[in-house]
């Protein structure tokens, strides 16, 4: 009777051959079970490796979404707006209007033709107008300065707060760059508002056209002060609103003339140096902190960690916290044990499907 039977489905061959059939296809169930378990743990162990603190020069000091002082582009940008909105408001008049003006020509006066302006008066008005607003650039850069120390110590203490070796060196170069770099920002600024004193030029149109639409009303000025019948007490100018007029009637038409002329040159002038001074403040605002930012404050953190004062070398300094570097370790071998077992998973599946396809 057994030996009716078909010698292809008897032996102990064709029955090693059914057995890894059934093993192939339990695992081939199993498999992708497991493979899911691999990638969630892998998945898990890769997101709290890198919830660790990251080692500092790999850090992004950008991040502070939740912090709006930290936002130092905007806040910086917000700074200069109003220091603009500061320096350009009109200030009140402490003299009646044209008494600076015709004190200075008094002093300027000098043998030449009488419908020339001194240079020299030209000059002084400009000078007081410098030394009125001197204090305000000066200040505005300082506590441009005080606020990125500020953002900048706060960056450090955050990313380097499991660097124990390292925070009080790199805070102590951060401290010392910022010194040296407000030293330097407060002299430049001194510097460009002094310039403005030295000579009275531009190239921008908005000057002689704001000038001429200004002296249009001086004859009308003029015809007010001395011989209108009426003897009004003010008179209106535009930009100037309403100006008291009857204490300039002692005064001859030439000088009234030169006065006036003067009043509306240096106000359309004044106009551009204090713009002037906003544009090359705000110029060299973001030269100075992109140049401490890619420059300086490398080489500073440099210096102060390869010093020996500074704590006794690189190496040591860099070092992390005894717990965070456990943590990282054990983390980075877990990572790597489920991608070796990963890929061993996936030797098994390509030789089952093997199997299958016998």
């Amino acid at each position: 009777m057994l030996s009716l039977i078909d010698e292809d489905i008897v032996g102990i061959p064709v029955l090693a051959q059914k057995l890894m059939l059934i093993q192939a296809t339990m695992i081939g169930r199993c498999l992708p079970e497991i493979v899911r378990k691999i990638n969630m743990k892998m998945e898990t162990a890769v997101l709290e490796l890198n919830k660790l603190p990251m080692i500092l020069i790999q850090g992004d000091f950008s991040e502070f979404p939740d912090e709006p002082k930290m936002h130092s582009t905007a806040r910086l940008a917000e700074m200069l707006s109003h220091f603009s909105d500061n320096l350009q408001e009109t200030p009140k008049e402490v003299n009646e209007f044209l008494m600076d003006e015709i004190k200075i020509l008094d002093e300027c006066k000098c043998v030449g033709l009488p419908n020339f302006i001194p240079r020299s008066a030209f000059l002084a008005i400009l000078s007081h107008h410098v030394d009125d607003i001197h204090a305000k650039p000066v200040e505005f850069i300082r506590k441009i300065w005080d606020y990125i120390e500020g953002v900048l110590i706060s960056v450090l203490s955050k990313y380097s707060e499991n660097f124990p070796q390292i925070q009080s060196s790199i805070k102590r170069a951060g401290r010392s760059l910022i010194t040296k770099t407000k030293e330097q920002a407060v002299n430049r600024v001194s510097e460009m508002v002094e310039m403005e004193k030295l000579t009275d030029y531009t190239c921008n149109p908005d000057y002689m056209k704001t000038w001429t639409e200004k002296t249009a009303t001086q004859q009308s000025f003029i015809h007010a002060v001395l011989t209108d019948v009426k003897k009004p007490e003010k008179f209106s100018l535009a930009g100037f609103g309403e100006v008291k007029i009857s204490h300039l009637r002692k005064y001859h038409a030439h000088l009234l003339q030169q006065a006036f002329d003067m009043k509306m040159r240096i106000t359309s002038y004044w106009t551009i140096v204090l713009r002037r001074i906003v544009d090359n403040l705000a110029l060299y605002l973001q030269f100075s902190v992109k140049n401490l930012v890619n420059t300086q404050f490398q080489k500073e953190i440099v210096a102060e960690m390869v010093d020996p004062r500074g704590g006794g070398g690189v190496e040591r300094m860099m070092e992390e916290s005894p717990s965070v570097a456990s943590k990282r370790e054990k983390l980075k071998k877990s990572v790597k044990l489920l991608k070796e077992s990963k890929d061993v998973v996936a030797a098994i599946v390509d030789q089952t499907s093997g199997f299958g396809d016998r």
